[in-house]
């Protein structure tokens, strides 16, 4: 949810009037609805509650409350299907004073919600894209750069390309692709580009951008029974759906030339987002967010884990019971990593071309960051091991065929040309974002 959020830096960190200067970029002074913006005030959270308005929480989710109720659980349950603990009481949040007005059940939660923070910005401050529009790869000739980076979707045989300079204004995007509704997101403070069914329990939600952040995290709210979302995970934190947890689905950054070179009929989101700002997408919404903060420290869970950077980009994944985390400055050398894990093989691959959206003011002027992609090594039961493609930097071969892959695990030439790997959920997290929420990673620093 946009830079004025959630931003304590400790002492030898970065001035903070270089955060204010980036604040200033982000947000304009107002947010797309209009409001004028606050600055979270990081004393806040120490401050007495009786400086912060509430409203009761019986009646800020009482039966004049017009959103029809959809509870996830059984009325008595004391724990999600995940077996965490859920706790039921009164609560008077402290993070915004309007979060009490809202139709959100808070007597059900699963953390204590003062990890939650405001991020200076109302409600809908921040406009999800809910009627989206696209265009053909014709019609936005020009409009991006081969390395301009796009998130990409593609459900049977539906490929989009949401690029992330429309992306980082809107951070979320209600769409159907494939015949199946999906929200696609992007948190810019932690660099993740993540797609979710919609679908709970034969029900179709659409989210919005709630105002507030967890760990740095973006959080969405449903707009039926206004219950609040992890984006990170997808897991319900506060509300009736509480014990619900969102489908995955593969939603991979990489460039506009490697979507077009794959989806050569894919489409493109507009930048008609039909939102009530004009803005000029080419300009970066966070100039020099991950360079100028590179050694910044985050008041985020397990801060204190520095086993890589906190801005390392990482290829992160659960896979069975483990967390794993490919730092990019490995991939960028070694270009393909073959593991193996619960058993199976599986390969990620790393390939130059793709440049930061939070870099520089224009985006194609921002540094080349790269792009990744992980799957299954192995194809009708042969176990595949690859190693990069000596003539084309972009390219990869296994040693089995000596077939070429691309970066979305498609084979292009050779014995396997037209095969498909499965692809494996993952995606490119800040590594401070992904050690908050996954303590026990593994890093995965070779083959």
């Amino acid at each position: 949810m946009g830079l004025c959020g959630n931003r304590r830096l400790r002492a030898g960190g970065l001035a903070v009037v270089g955060l204010l200067a980036l604040v200033a970029v982000a947000c304009g002074g107002r947010g797309d609805s209009g409001t004028p913006l606050g600055l979270y005030d990081p004393t806040a959270a120490a401050q007495s509650t009786d400086q912060t308005p509430t409203v009761d929480a019986e009646s800020a989710s009482g039966a004049a409350d017009p959103i029809p109720r959809a509870p996830f659980l059984d009325p008595s349950a004391t724990v999600t299907p995940a077996g965490e603990p859920i706790i039921r009481s009164e609560f008077r949040p402290r993070i915004d004073a309007s979060f009490t007005l809202w139709g959100t059940n808070w007597k059900i939660r699963l953390i204590d919600v003062n990890e939650l923070v405001s991020g200076g910005i109302p409600r809908d401050g921040v406009q999800s894209i809910d009627a989206p529009k696209f265009q053909s790869l014709a019609e936005v000739a020009g409009l991006y750069g081969d390395e301009t980076p796009v998130i990409r979707v593609e459900i049977d045989g539906d490929a989009r390309a949401y690029p992330l300079q429309i992306l980082s204004w809107h951070e979320v995007v209600n769409d159907v692709v494939g015949g199946v509704p999906v929200v696609v997101t992007f948190c810019p403070l932690c660099n993740s580009a993540l797609a979710y069914e919609r679908m709970v329990e034969g029900e179709v939600f659409e989210f919005g951008v709630s105002g507030a952040l967890r760990n740095s995290d973006l959080v969405m709210y449903d707009r039926t029974t206004e219950s609040l979302w992890q984006q990170i995970g997808g897991k319900a934190l506060v509300g009736d759906m509480v014990g619900a947890v969102l489908t995955p689905r593969n939603a991979q950054i990489l460039s506009f030339a490697q979507f077009r070179a794959s989806h050569p009929d894919g489409v493109v989101l507009s930048q008609d987002t039909g939102t009530s700002r004009e803005r000029d997408y080419s300009i970066s919404a966070y100039r020099g967010y991950d360079s100028v903060f590179a050694e910044a420290a985050f008041d985020v869970a397990n801060a204190e884990d520095r086993r890589l950077p906190p801005f390392e980009r990482v290829v992160a994944l659960l896979l069975a019971d483990e967390a794993l985390a490919y730092p990019f400055s490995v991939l960028s050398e070694l270009r393909v990593i073959n593991d193996r894990r619960a058993g199976r093989p599986l390969v990620v691959f790393w390939t130059p071309g793709t440049v930061s959206a939070l870099d520089e003011r224009e985006i194609l002027d921002s540094r080349d960051v790269g792009s990744s992609g992980v799957f299954r090594a192995e194809r009708d039961g042969l176990s595949l091991t690859f190693r990069p493609d000596l003539d084309d930097p972009k390219l990869f071969r296994d040693q089995e065929t000596e077939s070429t892959w691309n970066i979305v695990g498609e084979a292009v030439d050779g014995p396997l040309i037209g095969t498909q790997l499965e692809p494996l959920i993952h995606a490119n997290h800040f590594w401070f974002a992904w050690v908050a929420f996954e303590p026990g990673t593994i890093i995965v620093t070779s083959e």
